[in-house]
């Protein structure tokens, strides 16, 4: 009996996804918002000083969620590994089983033959 599953690590890559993508989008939009605002020079001059400073936190936070994503993704991969090496040594136990079974069958069929064949030999005349 076989059961499909979903690949764990789907959900966990799309939100590191999401994420990079978001903080990407807030970088650009908070840019082209103070380069499009009406301000004087000077006040557009500090405002983008202070959001250059904070590109490095920005890439750091990006940076972080980056590597959750990586560690979770990992993660999944492993578990999914394991899982997939107990059903190959169920499915090996199995085989085995199997076959030592039919070996068991095909004996004993050897030995009826076998025996019949005895006694069809025994009791010409």
């Amino acid at each position: 009996m076989s059961v499909e599953r979903k690949p764990s690590y789907m959900p966990n890559n799309r939100s590191g996804v999401f994420i990079g993508g978001f903080l990407l989008g807030a970088a650009v939009g908070t840019l082209t918002g103070m380069l499009i605002a009406p301000r004087s020079g000077r006040e557009a001059r500090q405002l983008l000083k202070k959001s250059a400073n904070a590109i490095p936190e920005l890439a750091e936070d990006l940076s972080t969620s980056v590597q959750l994503q990586a560690d979770r993704l990992s993660g999944s991969a492993l578990r999914s590994w394991d899982d997939t090496l107990e059903r190959l040594r169920e499915a090996i136990a199995a085989g085995v089983e199997a076959s030592q079974q039919e070996r068991q069958a095909i004996k004993r069929q050897n030995n009826e033959i076998t025996s019949d064949s005895r006694t069809a030999y025994t009791d010409r005349p």
